[in-house]
């Protein structure tokens, strides 16, 4: 009888950040959100966080960038890679993720861990690292940009008028919770081809202001402090996204909604200000 050796599993695929991104991706592809190789994640790491796992020095590979971003100078990330499908993440890691460096002269990144067999790190990272920039400038704490295909924000991109305003208004008055976790509102972009330098400027732009950017036709950009934080923040507008199509696909149509001034009591008891332009 022959007998299988099991090969030793690598120790850094117990690293918590190496779990929540096995779990947020594999919950992304359970939900419906990423067909195939369908959307990215990126996740700003800590030096004391991977220092447990990895060898900053131990240098796989340099990747050349299309666009500097020295702004994120010595900064460690973990990626999803192109082409990879997330229902694979679970069970391949390794093959499936990367933990980058970003050199000193932001031209570069040096792969520590993972994107095996040369794989390369998503082709939405321009709109990552220029959406991690301009978040940052926001918030000292951002961690995350994610990338999804939801269906729903998808399906109502082709029944609704894309203006940001409205959109937002649509989507606050669909769940009462809404407006609370996006006070901000939504940004949306005209359609652009997405991987280019151009929409990620575009997205980035959008990002100074609100941590929830849509890619009209394809899908939806989020921001936030934790993968669970930009995980719930899109699982939200998602569900509103659902609740929307469902009530559109009803013969009766919507028959009531939650009003501008209920919106405006839900902001006052939860102590968030809505976005004034958009309210």
């Amino acid at each position: 009888m022959t007998v299988i050796q099991k090969t030793k599993e690598d120790p850094i695929i117990k690293a918590p950040f190496v779990q929540e991104m096995m779990e947020a991706t594999t919950n992304m592809w359970r939900n419906g959100w990423d067909e195939r190789n369908g959307g990215n994640v990126s996740y700003l790491l800590k030096e004391e966080e991977i220092q447990p796992y990895l060898d900053k020095n131990q240098i796989l590979r340099t990747i050349a960038l299309d666009f500097p971003v020295v702004e994120l100078a010595n900064q460690y990330f973990i990626v999803t890679g192109s082409g990879k499908y997330f229902k694979n993440v679970i069970k391949s890691p390794n093959d499936c993720l990367g933990i980058l460096c970003v050199t000193e002269d932001g031209n570069s990144v040096d792969l520590l861990w993972g994107l095996e067999g040369d794989a390369k790190p998503t082709s939405e990272l321009p709109s990552h690292f220029m959406s991690h920039i301009s978040r940052l400038k926001q918030d000292p704490n951002h961690r995350v940009i994610m990338h999804t295909h939801t269906t729903n924000v998808i399906a109502m991109t082709f029944t609704h008028e894309l203006n940001a305003k409205s959109f937002t208004k649509t989507l606050w008055k669909m769940c009462t919770e809404c407006i609370v976790v996006f006070p901000e509102g939504v940004a949306i972009l005209p359609w652009m081809v997405p991987g280019t330098d151009l929409i990620g400027t575009q997205t980035a732009a959008e990002m100074a202001e609100h941590r929830l950017v849509i890619w009209p036709h394809h899908g939806i950009f989020g921001a936030g402090e934790s993968i669970d934080d930009a995980f719930g923040l899109i699982e939200t507008a998602e569900k509103a996204a659902q609740v929307y199509m469902l009530v559109n696909s009803h013969q009766s149509g919507m028959q009531q909604a939650i009003t501008d001034q209920e919106l405006i009591d839900l902001a006052n008891a939860f102590g968030v200000i809505p976005n004034p332009s958009y309210i």
